[in-house]
């Protein structure tokens, strides 16, 4: 019974040599931006500046955690939190010389709920978790993480869904 296990699973990954990796799936550090890796920070340390830019891109928003890294030489802060009706969010916050800009906000929804094009661009993948970030310009790029946190991102337009090779920089 042991060989009839170890043959069959020989053959699965026999099968599976020279295959591509489905797309999103394949080597995930040569989709990554340069990265110091993101740290907590405690609110009363997250400069006022900051915290100004995440309330004016939502009236309404209640701080409830801080995260701060350096992604491909610029200084970012994560502002986690909720709005008025309760709904949670995430304001990706970038230093622009001597200002802070929210240059993307962030929410985690059911894949159903996304553009039926965005839907159609994700094909099988399985997608476990789905964040939706709105970009400051109006583009939306859809991140999908399967079970083992796989990412495929998908660039929304308002009128075409494209799957993008590398993972997306502000």
């Amino acid at each position: 019974m042991t060989r009839l296990i170890l043959a069959i699973g020989s053959a699965y990954a026999l099968a599976a040599c020279g295959q591509p990796a489905p797309a999103g799936r394949g080597d995930p550090a040569a989709n990554k931006v340069t990265t110091t890796g993101k740290r907590g920070v405690p609110l009363a340390e997250v400069p006022a500046e900051v915290l100004a830019a995440a309330a004016a891109a939502q009236p309404g928003f209640t701080p409830a955690e801080a995260q701060a890294e350096t992604r491909d030489g610029r200084d970012y802060f994560d502002i986690g939190g909720k709005l008025a009706d309760g709904s949670e969010v995430e304001f990706d916050i970038v230093r622009q010389g001597d200002r802070w800009r929210v240059v993307e906000t962030q929410r985690d929804i059911a894949l159903a709920s996304a553009p039926p094009a965005v839907r159609g661009a994700a094909g099988d993948f399985p997608a476990a978790r789905v964040i939706e970030s709105r970009q400051s310009d109006g583009l939306v790029i859809y991140e999908l993480f399967d079970s083992k946190e796989s990412k495929l991102e998908i660039k929304w337009d308002g009128k075409r869904a494209e799957k993008l090779t590398a993972e997306w920089a502000h």
